[in-house]
This record gives structure tokens, C-alpha cells and sequence, in this order.
């Protein structure tokens, strides 16, 4: 299985619980194509939305995302990684994205030695790095950050000179966790 992004923007907001509604209701195909929802980020405006799905492959997540009516031009594979020590609970507190593509392969360790530089930066504007999901051609990043907002982290990322694309607020909407017992 690989880690799975869909990328959307859309002209007219979307409500979190129309994009929980959506997802669900897509179950069927995702079931026929082994595609895993694991969450959705959609910005605070609700005009961007970012979408995580764990599949067999690109081409399966593709097909499975294509039949159930969504919009796939923009879907890519790669990897994630997380700040050391990431709990379940760390990362449900994230509330920023920052995007960053990049003109030519870049490698995760360049970014995140800029970034370790620039530590203070981010401590000092209170925003935390969680998690980032790295395209496989590596010339894409979304980073992952709890920050008291994204202005916070704007300025952080500033100074501490940081290559950024655009960054936003987002509200995080992940599958209902079943509490029932297994019988």
C-alpha cells in the first residue's frame, strides 16, 4: 500500500460535512479498489481540500477515486513524515498547511536541515511542525503545523527562510472511529 494525496480547489466553499458525506458514500469504490480513506483537510475557507487515501498503487486510486465522481488531476503518491515523537493526539491538533513545490527534485533532508535551522523561528511565533507528505518526484511538500494561526506560521516560515508556495488554515476530517468491540 502507498500513501495517496488528492489536491482540490473549488470555486464555491464545501462544508466538512458534505466532504464526510461524500467520502463515505464513495465507500463502495473504494472497497472494489482496496483505496483506504485516512483523512481529508479542507481549508477553513472551504475552497481547498486535501485528501489522504492509503491504495495498492496510483493507477488503483486513480480508477477507484475516477468511478466515484471525483476529480483526480491533481493526485499524486508519496511519503510521509512525521516530527519524532508524533502521537495520535499531536497530530488531530494540526491546523496549518504549508505547500511548497519545488522547480527541481529536492531532497527531504535539505528541507528539513532549513527548517531545523530555522527551529527558533517557529518556536518563537509558537507553531510546531507535525507531519509532511512528500511527493514521490520530490519536487512537492505539504507540511503539517499546530500553530496558533496561519499567520503565525507565515512569519515563522519567513524568517526562518523557508521556501513556501501558499499556506492556510484547515479543519481536519477523518473517518468515524467504530468503538465497538470486535466480537
Amino acid at each position: 500500500m502507498i500513501d495517496v494525496f488528492l489536491e482540490r480547489r473549488f470555486d464555491r466553499p464545501l462544508a466538512a460535512e458534505l466532504v464526510r458525506s461524500l467520502t463515505q458514500g464513495a465507500q463502495p469504490c473504494f472497497d472494489l479498489h482496496r483505496i483506504h480513506w485516512q483523512e481529508s483537510l479542507l481549508a477553513r475557507d472551504g475552497c481547498r481540500l486535501v485528501c489522504h487515501f492509503h491504495a495498492p498503487d496510483l493507477e488503483s486510486a486513480r480508477i477507484g477515486l475516477r468511478q466515484a465522481g471525483a476529480e483526480v488531476s491533481s493526485m499524486w503518491g508519496g511519503s510521509l513524515h512525521d516530527a519524532p515523537g508524533l502521537s495520535a493526539a499531536g497530530l488531530a491538533a494540526a491546523n496549518v498547511m504549508v505547500e511548497r513545490h519545488f522547480g527541481a527534485p529536492v531532497t527531504f533532508q535539505a528541507i528539513q536541515s532549513l527548517e531545523d535551522a530555522g527551529a527558533a523561528c517557529l518556536h518563537n511565533h509558537q507553531v510546531r511542525f507535525l507531519r509532511t507528505l512528500f511527493s514521490f518526484d520530490r519536487q512537492r511538500m505539504l507540511c503539517l503545523y499546530h500553530a496558533p494561526d496561519a499567520e503565525s506560521v507565515r512569519h515563522a516560515q519567513q524568517q526562518a527562510g523557508m521556501p513556501v508556495s501558499r499556506i492556510w488554515a484547515f479543519q481536519r476530517i477523518a473517518p468515524a472511529v467504530d468503538s465497538t468491540p470486535a466480537a
